[in-house]
């Protein structure tokens, strides 16, 4: 699969979500960039903006398995990972799969978890694995985690932590619709739900093979270092207590590359860096200051002082 046809791929899979959702074309965009990347995304905004619709849609337009967890205070690790049983007719322990065996989990209101609970995701995003008594099991492919909060609520939430933050390859808002896209919502609503009239454009195994050729989209030397000098500013930055780690350089050079690949090009320009850094990098800088520590405000306007400031490469090879 080349780059040409990962374009194709994406742009079919995008308009099949756009049948649901409607007037977010840039963050579906991106909620590929990071599946084509092999990472996870968390969505934060208001209720009712369409996190688990978009989620749903996805997941629908690509034949594969989707879970969907409501997290509450009460719900633990095993309720997720799974647990080992007595079977009594086999006089033997079984070991019954938990919801994180699935292609697409949808993790809603991630933040009402306790912090074990939240913790117990962190071996299956990172490795794409599941331990239960010292034995692991190896999740399917593709694996892919949607988790949502809701930024206005404090009561009864516990806050992901920065290092599980870190976790996540994007962290992305839908935001309001504007005024012409939630009258089209509204138009649609009057002929059922556009959800169950969708079917899948694509395959689990299309997807996989979509993530192995992104790993082959050319980087030069030059986009390495304008990356590199991206985050390296960040840690610099005069209003950033912690800036972005080196997992934060791979994942932008890898979103870069999954930009680049839904362009139809096979190698990064850093204009592939710049379209793709404030989702990726935003939520790895921890701002001075303790209420600007969880102002993601702050760490928005560093990313953008950076890209602003970092010399950009004159010219890129291709190859």
């Amino acid at each position: 699969m080349n780059a040409a046809d990962i374009k194709k791929s994406g742009e079919r899979i995008i308009e099949n979500v756009e049948k649901v959702i409607v007037g977010k074309r840039e963050i579906l965009r991106k909620v590929l960039v990071a599946m084509l990347s092999g990472g996870h995304v968390l969505l934060e905004d208001m209720p009712g903006t369409g996190k688990t619709t978009l989620a749903k849609a996805l997941a629908k337009s690509i034949d594969i398995t989707c879970t969907r967890v409501q997290f509450t205070p009460d719900l633990l690790p095993s309720d997720l990972t799974g647990i080992n049983f007595y079977n009594q007719k086999l006089s033997e322990f079984s070991f019954r799969k938990g919801p994180l065996f699935t292609n697409l989990l949808l993790a809603d209101e991630i933040n009402r978890a306790t912090p074990r609970t939240q913790s117990s995701l962190l071996e299956s995003m990172e490795e794409a694995t599941v331990t239960v008594d010292s034995v692991t099991y190896r999740l399917d492919k593709p694996y892919f985690v949607i988790a949502t909060q809701n930024p206005i609520e404090t009561q009864g939430t516990f806050p992901l932590p920065e290092a599980q933050l870190d976790r996540f390859f994007m962290k992305l808002s839908m935001g309001y619709l504007e005024r012409d896209s939630e009258i089209e919502m509204l138009s649609r609503g009057r002929s059922g739900s556009a959800l169950d009239s969708i079917s899948a454009v694509a395959s689990g195994e299309d997807i996989c093979a979509m993530q192995q050729a992104v790993k082959k989209i050319a980087v030069s030397d030059e986009v390495k270092g304008y990356i590199v000098d991206i985050t390296h500013a960040t840690r610099a930055h005069a209003n950033a207590r912690l800036g972005v780690s080196p997992r934060g350089s791979i994942a932008l050079m890898r979103g870069a590359q999954a930009n680049a690949a839904l362009e139809g090009r096979d190698f990064v320009t850093p204009d592939d860096v710049k379209a793709v850094a404030p989702a990726i990098l935003t939520h790895r800088i921890v701002a001075k200051g303790s209420a600007a520590m969880r102002n993601a405000d702050a760490g928005a306007q560093i990313v953008e002082e950076v890209l602003a400031s970092v010399a950009v490469p004159k010219e890129v090879a291709e190859a």
